[in-house]
Order: structure tokens, then sequence, then C-alpha cells
């Protein structure tokens, strides 16, 4: 699973470490520093550069010493440079066609829990676009990592400026996400590439971060999020999804394929609770 801390405990006891080193290391910061020094706060690229030094380790923990292959066409990332809204920060994943891509591992390098999302790509499902909705917590380098059936990993980036995505307040009144959770749509879509289809699933759930306060008490909502997702086609896979807190209220997952499996659209979601969502579709939308 991409993201194991499932209780709101563990999430709020990782927001009080951080805040405590945080202040810790700014008050060792004003006993250092030399006399006039205290008015100059670190630019934009300055942090941008500490960003990125979270990688190395991220890139140990999650693939040891394997070799990531850098510079490659086979997988490319598209987000926008400046977010506009750090809460929903939509991400492309383009992949090779002519490649046999199995999963893609989707990581945020400064959230609380890099790893957004993990793709499991079914044999011979086409996947050659896969599109979904991110929080950003601060500048920070956003990475994909494309694994192929023989074992290889291609590793692309892009910069994203935004920051405060994990903490942002729903945009849903919870009232009315509850009694809206589990709903999905399925659209399809026309394409112009001969060969591939394409289809965008939305599933209504609140996918609390646990870094979110109630507006009203200032107590910390409890996570609580989708962490699996299984997308089929006339009873065969095309991909399914490990998730954590990064993905947006009510994800969205926008896909081509090539898989020429008739039938209709199956979707399976379960949550941290233990929650199960499920729905079959036919036609165009459902």
């Amino acid at each position: 699973m991409a993201y194991s801390m499932t209780g709101a405990r563990r999430v709020r006891a990782l927001a009080s470490r951080t805040t405590l080193a945080a202040g810790t290391a700014l008050l060792l910061a004003l006993s250092f520093a030399p006399a006039g020094s205290l008015a100059v706060a670190a630019s934009p690229e300055q942090q941008a550069s500490e960003a990125e030094s979270a990688w190395p380790g991220l890139r140990a923990d999650l693939f040891g010493d394997r070799e990531l292959i850098e510079g490659s066409d086979l997988i490319a990332i598209e987000a926008p440079a400046r977010a506009t809204d750090p809460a929903v920060v939509p991400v492309k994943l383009k992949l090779d066609p002519s490649q046999e891509i199995r999963k893609v591992t989707l990581v945020i390098d400064e959230n609380p829990a890099p790893v957004a999302a993990t793709f499991d790509i079914a044999e011979g499902a086409g996947i050659t676009e896969l599109s979904t909705r991110v929080r950003v917590n601060a500048y920070t380098d956003v990475h994909a990592v494309a694994e192929t059936a023989d074992g290889k990993l291609y590793v692309t980036k892009t910069f994203v400026k935004a920051a405060g995505g994990c903490a942002a307040p729903a945009a849903k009144d919870p009232e009315v996400a509850a009694r809206e959770m589990g709903k999905m749509k399925m659209r399809q879509f026309e394409t112009e590439t001969g060969g591939t289809q394409e289809a965008q699933l939305m599933i209504r759930h609140p996918n609390n971060s646990g870094l979110q306060k109630d507006q009203v008490t200032l107590l910390y909502i409890p996570a609580h999020f989708i962490t699996e997702l299984e997308v089929a086609k006339g009873g065969e896979r095309l991909f399914s999804m490990s998730g954590g807190i990064s993905i947006s209220e009510d994800p969205s997952f926008r896909f081509r394929y090539g898989s020429d499996a008739g039938g209709a659209f199956h979707a399976k979601a379960t949550d941290t609770e233990g929650n199960v969502f499920e729905k079959s579709f036919g036609g165009s939308q459902s």
C-alpha cells in the first residue's frame, strides 16, 4: 500500500513531530544567525533546491539499489509549473505504447506521505495515458517511475510550485460528502488516435489526509481515503491502484487504453475504513 499510516492518531503524531522539529530548527537558526541576517528569507529557488534533496532518500527506500534510467521517452509527466489550487493539482502520465509498462509509481517528494499512488497495469491493457489530481504540500519535484515487463525502471520528473495542499480544508460540506461517499461515474470519450479509447472514472470520497482541521472545532479530521482501486472492462482488468493521502478529494482517473475487451466497465474501490464501493457501467456515460 502506498500509505501505511491508516489512523488519524499516527498522522497527527507525524504533523506534531514535524511542527516541533520545524520550531526547534527555527530557534537554533535565530540563536546562531549573524546580526542583520534575519531579514533575509529563503527564496522560492532556494526552497526548491532544498526540496530536491528529498529524492535520494526516497529513491533508496522505494527502489533500493536498482538502476533508474533517466532521459528516456518511455514515460513523461505533465503538471502545472505553478498550481492554481495546491489541493487539486492535475497530473498526467504519458506512457510509450511500444513498451510493455506494467507499473508506474507517482512520488511527490515533499509531501508528508510522498508516494501518491502506484498503478499496476494489466498485460495487454495498452494504457498510454493516466491522469489524476493530487495534493501538493510544498514546492517540490514530482517523480514518475515506470517499470517494464522485463523489470527495468525508467524515471522522469517535473517541478511544481504549490504549498499547503495536504492541510487545505475540504471543498465540500462534510455532511454532503458523507452522504455522497462511494458514488461513481464513468465517462467515455472519442479519440483521434486509432486503436486507443479514453475513459474517466470519478469517485465521490472526501479522501481526508489526516492533516486537515475541522473549521469549527479546529480538531484534526481523521485520515480517511481510498487505498485500493481496480478498473476492469468486460471482466478483464485494465489497471489497479494503491493510493495514499496525496490523491485529491473526489478522486478522478482519466485513462487511455488499447484493450479490445468488450463489455461493461467495472470499478471497485476500498478505503481505509474497510468500505467497499463497486459499480458496473454501460453506455457512453454512467
